[in-house]
Parts: structure tokens; C-alpha cells; sequence
């Protein structure tokens, strides 16, 4: 039997980033997965500071700073990007709530400005007229995700330390875990970041799929300059149930326009649901009455993995010793795979983490099975 210090089951951008940190500790990483596609793949790869909980914020703010420390290594096709984002006000009581996001955020050194209607205005003359303004985060950025974090990968295997295999993990029992065509590999630790997938390994993960559409248009440089998010959104992302949608638009270094976004609860059906489609287009109408003059080139759905609190699994399984969890990032893999990694690896290896392990610890919930 083939054995590594650690094996991370899952090569998303959590799954990757989890395997550079450990690499970068010195561990021998055998990642398996079995390219089913997930969250990487679909979403958006935002990295944005959210501020719904100081958890969120101290996981987000951690990231954000690993990922600026990153991309002047990155290569071209992580199309890292540092857009900032513009949380929008369409009237004054979401403009009051974007100064009290402000006073948060610059509580916590990150640089963030108010702009009034004018200044919106000159920023972003695509939007529509009579927006009460809005929060310029200046440091969030986009990048393409499955590029990234190929770029995780090689960067890990560069280092001697890392073994890929794709295939497909069907059981895990202590330090070992078997493949779909009934072989076994084994390590000191086993790491479980595989998204959505993960409860089908560890049943009794406390993960639901939210499911979201998103868009592409065509080539229009210049039509958008900042990652431009409703207020709203938060809202939204907070829903525990029904179908919502938000106005989300990200530029794209190809000059394309990335649309989103919207939430469906326990479904895992794969197809576009028009309906919730047409609204979540009318919404970014609403705001960008321009992209009715565009053209959609792609239309697709992923699944988010999320968690009763929305914050994710990161840290030691309660009933299992060897096995860990980095899962249920929701719709905030991409921002926070990078502290996500550094935690989990102080954690293994027994060294001191950047921030409070304890809002992560899946501890936190009552009756993880073992798997």
C-alpha cells in the first residue's frame, strides 16, 4: 500500500490550496480526485472581504492578504485581477448599511472608500441612473479558479512533495482509503475537500447544496471596471430557503461580463431552470440596462456546499482522529481556500494558527457521523 504523510481527497481550490500548505510544511501529499467538476469549476472566483461575522471577516481578510501575496507569481491563466469590488446602494437605507460595512472593514485596516451618485456614476457610467452610491473595496480582486489552482498544484509538486491521482475515492476506514477500482492508499492524515461530494465519503456532514445559474457574454472591454455586487446580495446569500437572486457582475480579463447570481435550495439537478434564469437577468437589468444589448454566449448552474451558520468545516473530525475536514465553503471557496489551507495544515502538524480555529471546528456540530 502506497502511503504519504497526508492525502487530500479533492483538487478544487480548496482541496489544492490545503495540499500547497501541507507541501510547504514539509508533508508528502498524495492528492486524489477524480475530476467530477464542482464549485471551482462553475463559480464565480471572486475574492472578496465579507464581513457577516468576525469568523467570516478573520477567514476572508486572512485570504484576501495570501492571495495579493500570490499573484505576482501567478501565471497568466489564473487571471488574477484586482478589480475591487463596488457594493452597491440603491437607496439610502442600503446606503447607510454600506457606511456601516465601511466603518467594519476600515476597523480592520482593509481600504475601502465611499462614493456618492456622482462618483459612482463617473466609475461606472454603464449603471443606471439614481443609485444612492456606493462602497469601493479597493483590494478585492477575480481570478480564474481552475487555473489557480492547478497553479497550487504544480507549485506543491515543484517542491518534491506531492503525488496526483485521478481517480475516484469510493471509502474511507482510519488511515486508509479505497478507489473505485478497489486499491488503497494511506496516510497519516486524511483530508476530505471535495465540496458537495464530501458527505457520500463522511455521511452526516452537515452540508446542503444551494444551487446558483451564471452568465457570459461576449467580448466588450471597458463596458464594466469593477466587480459590481447589490447590497442585496447579502441578503440573498443569507436565505435558508426558497429561490433568491442578486445583481453580480464581474469584468473578466477577456473582456467578458460574468452574471450572476442566484440561490436554489436542495435540488441537485444540474439543469438551467429558466425561470429563475429570467429573473436573475432582469435583475442585473435593473442595474445594467446596457446588457440587454449584449450577447449571452453561455448559460450554466454549479452548487454551492453550505453549512447551518455558513461558516465551513475546518479542522478535525470529532469521531475520527485521522481524518479532517475542509468543506462547506459555500459560495466563498475561491476567497477562502487560502487561510482555509493554513489553518488546517497548523493544525496537523501541530503548529500555531493565524487566526481562532474554534468558529471552523466541525466540532461545533452535534452528531458527525463517524464515516
Amino acid at each position: 500500500m502506497q502511503h504519504t504523510d497526508v492525502l487530500v481527497i479533492g483538487a478544487g481550490i480548496v482541496g489544492a490550496a490545503c495540499a500547497h500548505a501541507l507541501t510547504q510544511a514539509g508533508l508528502s501529499v498524495r492528492v486524489i480526485d477524480a475530476r467530477l467538476g464542482g464549485a471551482t469549476a462553475a463559480g464565480m472566483g471572486h475574492l472578496v472581504v465579507m464581513d457577516d461575522n468576525p469568523a467570516e471577516l478573520a477567514l476572508s481578510q486572512t485570504s484576501l492578504d495570501l492571495w495579493h501575496a500570490w499573484a505576482p507569481h501567478m501565471d497568466a491563466g489564473c487571471a488574477f485581477t484586482a478589480c475591487g469590488t463596488l457594493w452597491l446602494a440603491a437607496n439610502d437605507a442600503e446606503l447607510q448599511a454600506a457606511h456601516n460595512k465601511r466603518s467594519t472593514l476600515q476597523a480592520h485596516g482593509i481600504a475601502c472608500e465611499m462614493l456618492d451618485a456622482t462618483a459612482l456614476a463617473r466609475a461606472e457610467p454603464a449603471l443606471r441612473p439614481g443609485l444612492a452610491g456606493a462602497l469601493k473595496v479597493q483590494g478585492d480582486s477575480v481570478v480564474y479558479a481552475p487555473r489557480a489552482a492547478q497553479w497550487l498544484l504544480d507549485q506543491a509538486a515543484a517542491q518534491g512533495h506531492l503525488i496526483f491521482e485521478q481517480a475516484e475515492a469510493t471509502h474511507i476506514d482510519g488511515h486508509t482509503v479505497t478507489l473505485r477500482d478497489g486499491s488503497q492508499r494511506s496516510a497519516g492524515a486524511i483530508v476530505l475537500a471535495s465540496g458537495i461530494q464530501a458527505p457520500q465519503l463522511c455521511p452526516g456532514l452537515p452540508l446542503r447544496p444551494k444551487k446558483g445559474h451564471l452568465v457570459i457574454t461576449d467580448r466588450y472591454p471597458g463596458t464594466v471596471r469593477h466587480q459590481l455586487v447589490e447590497l442585496g446580495y447579502i441578503t440573498s446569500a443569507h436565505h435558508s430557503d426558497g429561490t433568491s437572486v442578486a445583481f453580480n457582475v464581474q469584468p473578466r480579463p477577456t473582456g467578458q461580463l460574468l452574471i450572476g447570481s442566484s440561490r436554489e435550495f436542495d435540488t441537485t439537478d444540474p439543469a438551467v431552470n429558466n425561470a429563475v434564469m429570467a429573473r436573475m437577468l432582469q435583475r442585473a437589468l435593473d442595474y445594467l440596462p446596457g446588457l440587454a444589448d449584449l450577447n449571452a454566449i453561455r448559460t450554466w448552474t454549479g452548487f454551492r456546499a453550505a453549512t447551518p451558520d455558513s461558516l465551513p468545516l475546518i479542522g478535525a473530525h470529532p469521531e475520527h482522529p485521522h481524518l479532517w475536514l475542509a468543506v462547506g465553503h459555500e459560495g466563498l471557496g475561491a476567497t477562502t481556500a487560502p487561510a482555509t489551507a493554513q489553518l488546517l495544515a497548523a493544525q496537523i502538524t501541530g503548529g500555531t494558527p493565524a487566526i481562532d480555529p474554534t468558529p471552523y471546528a466541525p466540532a461545533r456540530f452535534a452528531g458527525l457521523n463517524t464515516p
